[in-house]
């Protein structure tokens, strides 16, 4: 398989992501058109030849592995092909769903892009507004795309899931569901290759698949290239805190990264009370290993949810001195009134800002916000989902250290110099 053109590859988008997709999509075209400049001019040095020469003979390899009979002027310029594949989605009256592929998948391998926690309105055939869907909504639009991709004769299906639906559901305390490795038997199941998510919330997860690859990607760097804007790495009041001891480990990464001091919370709890907001808290005492008065203080986690906890951790950090806090999350969901508890806390100085990735959908109501930084990882996903298809190893996505480390270094060395390096070295 040529590794100039995304020949016999096809990506979908489930109802709600057209937005997520398509800027992927971007992403990986734009990937292709500077890998052919690339291989351009190294083999136009290799064979002694022009640009046009080269074009000619790709122009044919692509027309020899055409599924149509080549019509029209040969191109005279290098163009990556539309890799959008069309589906009807469908959502009756009784509650039952549909998915139709409109464009032939057969002989294709297809990709399908779902964020299966967007809450968003969103209109799909037969209904004349758009209304939310649930996570159930979602699932089974995603299982009818896959079941309709495999019947139209696809040869492969990767679910790229920014969220893994029900992943807090890993493990079990009496007798209950472990639903996270139940999708995963879903999957299976239903023929689904690999599974493309983002920062799950337990490795356990991997354990539950068996004829599927899982692949976990990390949203740090991109986390980090936000952060880069808000402060100076170089900045020697910086702390890194973990908010709990679930998350010491993430945290134990950027402290490292930027060669600076880890602190941590510890909370103490009284289970007999159940916890259900950031004021009515289970949470009986705060301790706080290390200094962190006249501090940065940077916190990262893997998700926000209601946001409670975060905010408990955050007022305690102010109240021993903390300076500004920066909050880092891969999974900024902010469920129910979590937005404007973030605003009231925001308005109390609580904290400054809070840097989450695009993996979760995001309306105006939250990117307006002073506090909210948004880093982008489409082009993470787009380059797993080009190196995947083309069998080349993705290994240097999954474990980012060496980019970060290179990004940091030059960061603190370099302080006020805005040069971002290169995610993939020759990709």
């Amino acid at each position: 398989m040529s590794i100039i053109k995304p020949h016999k590859l096809g990506v979908i988008a489930g109802p709600g992501s057209e937005y997520f997709t398509g800027k992927v999509v971007k992403h990986l075209r734009r990937l292709y058109i500077d890998r052919y400049e690339k291989i351009s001019e190294a083999l136009t040095k290799r064979h002694d030849m022009s640009d046009e020469d080269l074009l000619q003979h790709v122009t044919l390899m692509d027309d020899l592995d055409s599924r149509k009979i080549p019509t029209g002027k040969r191109p005279s310029s290098f163009h990556c092909p539309d890799l959008t594949i069309n589906v009807k989605y469908t959502k009756f009256a009784n509650g039952e769903e549909k998915a139709e592929i409109i464009d032939p998948v057969r002989g294709l391998n297809i990709y399908i892009v779902h964020d299966v926690s967007n809450l968003a309105p969103i209109k799909v055939a037969g209904q004349e507004d758009g209304k939310p869907l649930s996570v159930n909504d979602h699932l089974m639009f995603l299982f009818t795309t896959i079941n309709a991709v495999k019947l139209a004769g696809a040869v492969s299906v990767t679910l790229v899931l920014p969220t893994y639906p029900y992943a807090r559901q890993h493990k079990k305390a009496g007798r209950e569901a472990l639903t996270a490795a139940m999708f995963a038997n879903f999957c299976e199941v239903l023929g689904v290759d690999r599974v493309i998510t983002l920062d799950i919330h337990s490795r356990e997860i991997e354990n539950a698949f068996r004829t599927c690859h899982l692949e976990n990607l990390h949203g740090s760097y991109q986390t980090l290239m936000a952060l880069r804007k808000l402060i100076d790495f170089s900045d020697p009041d910086i702390v890194v805190v973990s908010p709990d001891t679930g998350a010491v480990s993430r945290n134990k990464f950027y402290a490292q990264g930027l060669h600076r001091p880890l602190a941590m919370l510890y909370k103490e709890r009284d289970y007999s009370v159940v916890s259900k907001d950031a004021k009515n808290s289970n949470i009986k005492s705060i301790n706080l290993l290390g200094d962190v008065k006249g501090k940065t203080v940077l916190m990262a986690d893997d998700m926000i949810a209601t946001g409670g906890t975060m905010i408990i951790a955050m007022r305690e950090l102010m109240n021993r001195g903390a300076k500004k806090i920066i909050c880092m999350v891969s999974l900024p969901f902010f469920n129910g009134n979590a937005i404007e508890n973030f605003d009231q806390a925001y308005k109390e100085g609580v904290f400054w800002r809070i840097i989450g990735t695009n993996a979760v959908y995001q309306g105006k109501g939250l990117l307006e916000k002073e506090w909210f930084v948004q880093a982008d990882v489409t082009e993470l996903f787009a380059r797993v989902i080009s190196r995947l298809h083309h069998g080349r190893a993705i290994s240097p996505l999954l474990d980012n250290r060496r980019f970060i480390q290179k990004l940091i270094d030059s960061s603190q060395a370099n302080p006020g110099v805005d040069k971002e390096p290169t995610l993939v070295d020759n990709d």
